[in-house]
């Protein structure tokens, strides 16, 4: 069966939880942030685990989105590829996302499912990663050929930026292919220590992405990682469109979010030396409505990524992400609400 979209990234058990600040300072966590566990951090899943408030929720920033995706998009457009072991972990991931009717195409490893300790403290959230199986993702498992036909019929490919620490060269594989087929391919920044500490494996995967994704929180990171002396995200989204790119049929689009302030999308103009610089107000969602921030930016991912899947205009993209963000907002963790509602 053709699938629309194929999403590639670290698909994970989120173990969510409301927290004080108290713990947060005991294992050096910051609010809106989100890090892989050293040493100093793996006791914290062994704390939480029976805690009664504890919530389980499928996780793993691109699984979310593309969950997302196809909670918009008609049934089957949406196939997935990540690592996980065959545990108990994998068998809740494969459930949750069947709710949203969502594909996936694990490759089962022998270490046990990654997980992600989502600590929310005042609607902020902290995620701390152990990759687990998520780390040992094979760009081999696009050579099985049932992989690959999938990967030759989608029109669209969305890569979450944490997987950057996993297989950048299974990114490549698919960016490659994009770029010889004229495929959108979307890449999404994730994470501040991405740029900060994958700044190799980013620059090399930057030129096969037609769409970058990513906060301001990241931008800013980007920004100190590459040298530039401004950090806000339209000198930073400018620095990123006029990037070297495979394809040159289209110029490059980097979409920032600020949170509640605008959203910024720019593009560069190779003929005209020339930048288009747009940016959209974001309709304000009343604090008492949100019930945790976590997926919020996948969420929002989801929504612009099925609007290019859709072929929809890019203003029409962000205001459907911004949409999709704001009802997931309303979710407890990065989930959609049932009976479905649809973008008006």
């Amino acid at each position: 069966m053709p699938y629309d979209l194929v999403c590639l990234g670290n698909p994970l058990l989120d173990l969510q939880l409301d927290v004080d600040q108290e713990i947060l300072t005991k294992y050096d966590l910051k609010d809106n942030d989100a890090i892989l566990a050293e040493e100093k951090h793996l006791p914290i899943f062994d704390e939480i685990i029976n805690n009664p408030k504890l919530i389980l929720v499928a996780g793993g920033a691109a699984q979310n989105t593309a969950r997302g995706a196809q909670y918009i998009l008609p049934p089957n457009s949406v196939c997935y590829f990540g690592a996980v072991g065959d545990d108990i972990y994998k068998q809740k991931l494969v459930e949750a996302n069947a709710q949203y009717g969502l594909t996936t195409k694990y490759m089962i490893d022998e270490h046990e499912t990654g997980k992600c300790a989502a600590l929310i403290y005042k609607h902020n959230r902290s995620l701390v990663t152990d990759l687990g199986a998520a780390n040992h993702f094979k760009p081999s498992h696009f050579d099985i050929p049932e992989n690959w036909e999938i990967v030759q019929n989608a029109k669209v490919f969305y890569i979450g930026g944490f997987h950057l620490t996993v297989s950048p060269e299974a990114i490549i594989k698919l960016g490659k292919h994009a770029a010889e087929t004229n495929k959108p391919f979307a890449l999404n920044l994730s994470a501040p220590f991405i740029p900060q500490f994958f700044k190799e494996p980013l620059a090399q995967s930057i030129p096969y992405a037609d769409y970058i994704i990513g906060n301001e929180s990241e931008a800013a990171a980007f920004a100190e990682a590459n040298g530039l002396e401004a950090t806000d995200v339209e000198t930073v989204g400018k620095y990123i469109a006029k990037l070297p790119k495979v394809n040159t049929t289209t110029p490059r689009v980097v979409i920032l979010t600020q949170g509640t302030e605008e959203t910024v999308a720019v593009s560069y103009n190779k003929d005209s030396d020339s930048y288009d610089v747009k940016k959209f107000p974001v309709v304000l969602l009343e604090s008492s409505k949100i019930a945790d921030t976590n997926g919020a930016g996948d969420a929002f991912a989801a929504g612009f990524i099925a609007s290019v899947v859709q072929g929809k205009t890019l203003a029409e993209g962000i205001n459907v992400g911004q949409w999709a963000a704001q009802i997931s907002l309303q979710e407890v963790g990065p989930s959609f609400p049932f009976p479905k509602q649809t973008y008006a």
